[in-house]
Formats: structure tokens, C-alpha cells, sequence
């Protein structure tokens, strides 16, 4: 390839430059030199003529002449004298003096006629770029193109590699306290940066744990004072003051379980096994259906695929809380297509106005005006679904459902 490259080169560049070929101008001086030497005197005035038609400078001088030849010029180009370091001729007939001869700072070709004469041919064109130089040239170069390009792919890749590396660890990293999340190994940079990612990882676990812990033990120890209310509220006499009691007792202690059940996070800590999807589902269908909602199920009655049991279980059942709770009626749906499983969860209830689907994914958000009721929940269980969505690589859609209610969509990869 590089060999086809560089004749190509050559050939362009010999139509578009005056190329000097040394080789040919020397065997031209020898074969007039030649010429010179078989004619008569009175002759050689007319070959000499006719040599010099064009852009020729013939002449002929005593071979005496020969002993002031120089090998260098001080007037002679740099680029010219490294042309002739790096490609000297090779072929053809070697002039009288040689490839570099010189007679008062200027460059000649010479060829010996006789023992008395020679032929000397001065004004050689200037251009550094000969015929000897362009052919070996041309390749040369282009494979130092091509070597430059290479090293500085591999260059790229050499440092780009690890750079990816810690993106594609960034990006499945997990905040819970484990085994370091990028690999310290490469370049002396890549290290110290690997580290730093590293110790910044834990001590963010170390603060989230710290706070979960004290979350944690603070939903514990209410339940204690809790319960010592319930049982005082009870033995109030006034029914309507102790019902209303009971309820805000009841809602306080909902809103503990729900907590707890957030920052439990059991569902970093799971497995991920090969399960059937299909199967998960239907129960989780069959349990709500058992307590008197209208919930069905619609999709293959098997579905194997990679996944957390226990968490996709957790997600699928607090949608279907959330759609039997703000709806009469619910589907769900589950498909396969292109490597992604989806299952939709679709309800007849009031929906979710668009402006705040986005802020109803984080925890204690809640929009009571769209989705009204009595029975309201405390804003976790769409946050739940969210983080364990996103600890399967998945995606959670809240879309319209025609003519009114929501379409809750989980697709995660099989």
C-alpha cells in the first residue's frame, strides 16, 4: 500500500514540478562528451550549438580545470546538501568529479573528451527536489506519515483506554461500601486518579451509611413511644377524639414503615440470577387480585431473563399499590423486544400532570391535587422504583393513558 501511495505521489508530483533527474543529465553529458570526443574540431562549435539549444549551458574546458573541483559550496542550500546525504544517485554513469562537484561555489556536471578536454555542464536547476529523491522520497514519506498516524492512534488508545474505563465504573458504581470501584493501574496519572475516585467513593458510603444508620435508628426508637400512644389513646373515653387519634397514630406509623423500608436499600445488596419475569408478575397480579382489586395480567406466561428477584418484585408491587389505590381498573403488560424486557402498568385514575412527573421520582414528593384521595402515600414508592430501575440499567417512563389515567413503564434489559 505504502509503495502504490508513494508512486502515486511521485507521479503527481512530477506533473505539477520540474523534477531534476541527475542520473539522466549525467548519462546526457557522457554521451555528448562522447559525441564531442569522435569529432573533428571544426565540428564540435556546431554540436556544441546544438546542445546548447533550450535551457542547456554546454561548454568545453581543459581538462586542467578538473584539479580546482570542490565537493561543497558555501552558497549551496542546506536542503540541497541533506537531499544528497539521504538519496544519492545510484545509477547511471558517475561524472568526471563526481555526484557533487563544484567550481566557483557553483554545481556542474562534467565528462572527460580527451586527455586534454572535458565537457562541462553548468546552470543546473536549483530545485532540491531530484528525480532519486521524489522515488525514494515519496515512500519514505508516506510511511512516516503512516508510522505518525499509527503511534498516535495507539497513543490515543493508550490513553483514552483507561480514561473509558473508569467511565464505564462511574457509571455501574455503587455508593455502598465495598471493594474499590476503579482499578489503580496505568499510567502514573490514571493512578492518582483511580485513587482520589476511589477515596472520594468512600467517604460518600461512609457519610450516606452514617446518616441512614441515624435515620434508621430514629424511625426505630419512635416505635416504642408509638405504640405506648396507641395503647393511652385507646383508653380515651370520647369516640370521635380517640378515632382521630388512632388515625394520626396509624398514619405516623405507616409513614415509619415506609421509611424504614426505603432506607433498608436491600435491593443494592441482591444478587442479580436468571429468573422467569412472567412468573413474578402474574403472582404479583394474583396477590391483588386475592384482595378484591381489578388487576390483570396480559403477556407470555414465560420470560427468562437476568435480573434481582426480590427487587423487581418490590417495583412491580408498588406500582400496582399506587394504580389500585387512584384506580378502579388496572392492566399490566409485559413484552420483549430488541434484548429489553417492559412492563407497563397501566390505571384509570386521575394521572399525573406532566409538569410533575419528573419531581414525583424523588422521595416525599407528593402531588395530592392530581391524584387525590383519602388514602394518600408518603412519596416513596415512585422513588423506590426509580433507584431500582436504575440499579438494573433500565428506564422508568410515566406516560398518558387514553382517554384519562397513567401508564407507568418499566424497561430494563433481559
Amino acid at each position: 500500500m505504502v509503495i502504490s501511495a508513494g508512486s502515486a505521489l511521485e507521479r503527481w508530483m512530477r506533473s505539477d514540478f520540474k523534477i531534476i533527474d541527475l542520473e539522466n543529465i549525467s548519462e546526457r553529458v557522457s554521451a555528448i562528451g562522447s559525441v564531442l570526443a569522435e569529432a573533428k574540431p571544426s565540428e564540435r562549435v556546431t554540436i556544441l550549438e546544438i546542445a546548447n539549444r533550450g535551457d542547456w549551458k554546454f561548454s568545453i574546458r581543459p581538462l586542467s580545470l578538473s584539479q580546482q573541483f570542490t565537493t561543497s559550496s558555501p552558497t549551496e542550500p542546506f536542503v540541497d546538501v541533506v537531499v544528497d546525504w539521504l538519496f544519492p544517485p545510484d545509477d547511471g554513469a558517475e561524472p568526471l568529479g563526481g555526484w557533487r562537484t563544484f567550481i566557483d561555489g557553483k554545481r556542474i556536471i562534467a565528462a572527460k573528451i580527451d586527455d586534454s578536454e572535458m565537457l562541462v555542464l553548468e546552470s543546473l536547476p536549483g530545485p532540491f527536489l531530484r528525480g532519486d529523491a521524489l522515488n525514494l522520497g515519496s515512500n519514505y514519506l508516506l510511511a512516516v506519515v503512516i508510522l505518525m498516524i499509527l503511534f498516535s492512534a495507539f497513543a490515543v488508545w493508550t490513553i483514552t483506554r483507561p480514561l473509558r474505563r473508569i467511565a464505564a465504573a462511574a457509571m455501574r458504581a455503587d455508593l455502598s461500601v465495598g471493594p474499590a470501584l476503579f482499578e489503580e493501574r496505568g499510567s502514573e496519572e490514571i493512578v492518582a486518579l483511580a485513587r482520589a475516585l476511589n477515596g472520594m467513593q468512600r467517604r460518600i458510603s461512609t457519610m450516606v451509611d452514617s446518616r441512614t444508620r441515624m435515620l434508621r435508628g430514629v424511625s426505630h426508637d419512635l416505635r416504642t413511644p408509638l405504640t405506648r400512644l396507641r395503647l393511652r389513646v385507646e383508653r380515651v373515653d370520647q369516640e370521635e377524639v380517640r378515632e382521630a387519634l388512632l388515625a394520626d397514630v396509624e398514619r405516623i406509623d405507616r409513614l415509619l414503615k415506609e421509611s424504614l423500608s426505603y432506607l433498608r436499600d436491600n435491593h443494592r445488596t441482591e444478587a442479580f440470577e436468571r429468573a422467569d419475569l412472567a412468573s413474578i408478575i402474574q403472582t404479583v397480579c394474583d396477590e391483588f387480585e386475592d384482595i378484591g382489586h381489578d388487576i390483570t395480567y396480559r403477556g407470555p406466561a414465560r420470560l427468562i431473563a437476568n435480573f434481582k428477584p426480590l427487587a423487581i418484585t418490590r417495583a412491580v408491587t408498588n406500582l400496582c399499590e399506587n394504580a389500585t389505590k387512584f384506580g378502579s381498573s388496572v392492566r399490566v403488560e409485559l413484552g420483549a423486544s430488541a434484548g429489553m424486557a417492559t412492563i407497563d402498568v397501566a390505571d384509570d385514575g386521575p394521572g399525573i400532570p406532566a409538569e410533575h412527573r419528573s419531581r414525583v421520582l424523588e422521595p416525599f414528593y407528593k402531588v395530592d391535587a392530581a391524584r387525590g384521595g383519602t388514602n394518600v402515600g408518603f412519596g416513596l414508592g415512585l422513588s423506590i422504583v426509580a433507584e431500582i430501575v436504575q440499579d438494573h440499567a433500565g428506564k422508568l417512563e410515566l406516560l398518558d393513558r387514553h382517554p384519562n389515567g397513567l401508564i407507568a413503564r418499566i424497561a430494563i434489559p433481559t
